[in-house]
């Protein structure tokens, strides 16, 4: 057996707090008592599963695939990019990711966002991929525009794109988001703010990455995933990674 190292023993400390009353859903929300540890069952280890052969060549471009590539999305073309890979730095292969997201107004295709902005008909706000044999991902999108939402007077998100990673079966998902470099509401984001180190934070911040910016095309931002471990993504369903 091949020695994998040390334990790396869970960081609850650097999780984002539960109860943050400047975050106001969350008063409600969370919990009250000590939280209970149960056991998997065979259903939830074993399935439901998803199709890779499910996944359309468009699926994973968000500009092209609410239309099927007959009109494109309006906004500011950008490319999301970077790797699925485990605490120690391995690439996580064939896993599902999946992305949904605002559009460049700011307003989500949902019955129930009533802001102001409208609605681009060329855009659905949604797409999925699935990682490669090195763990990778991209995806051509759209930079979501920020939104006011009503919890104090006057707060805005930031612009972000939601991420939803599955493992072997749909009992193994993991929900995140990502920011952008250098979008000054993050610091302003009560949201944001229920994470109180801030390095875990900026692990949740794309850099730009010209290197893989095209010109007079689109404008690159990196985001790894990394499940669990010293350097592990932050996830809203779940403590620790897979």
């Amino acid at each position: 057996m091949t020695d994998a190292g040390p334990l790396m023993p869970r960081r609850r400390e650097v999780h984002p707090v539960p109860y943050w009353p400047d975050y106001k859903t969350s008063v409600p929300r969370s919990p009250n008592l000590p939280l209970l540890s149960m056991e998997s069952t065979m259903s939830e280890e074993t399935g439901p599963r998803f199709g890779h052969s499910v996944i359309g060549p468009l699926d994973n471009n968000l500009i092209l695939n609410y239309t099927q590539g007959k009109a494109p999305a309006v906004g500011e073309r950008i490319r999301m990019h970077g790797r699925v890979l485990d605490e120690t730095g391995r690439a996580v292969p064939n896993t599902l990711v999946e992305i949904w997201q605002a559009n460049a107004g700011g307003r989500y295709r949902h019955v129930k966002d009533t802001y102001f902005a409208p609605l681009d008909p060329n855009f659905g706000g949604c797409g999925r991929t699935v990682t490669d044999e090195n763990g990778y991902y991209e995806f051509m999108t759209i930079r979501p525009g920020a939104y006011p939402w009503p919890n104090r007077a006057n707060d805005w998100r930031p612009m972000h794109i939601h991420i939803s990673v599955f493992g072997h079966a749909f009992g193994q998902r993991l929900i995140t988001q990502m920011y952008f470099e250098g979008d000054p509401l993050i610091d302003r984001c009560p949201i944001a703010a229920t994470i109180r180190d801030r390095s875990q934070l900026d692990r949740l911040v794309a850099p730009l990455d010209m290197q893989n910016s095209r010109p007079l095309d689109y404008l690159a931002y990196k985001f790894d995933i990394v499940l669990r471990g010293r350097r592990q993504t932050m996830f809203e369903n779940r403590m620790e990674g897979m």
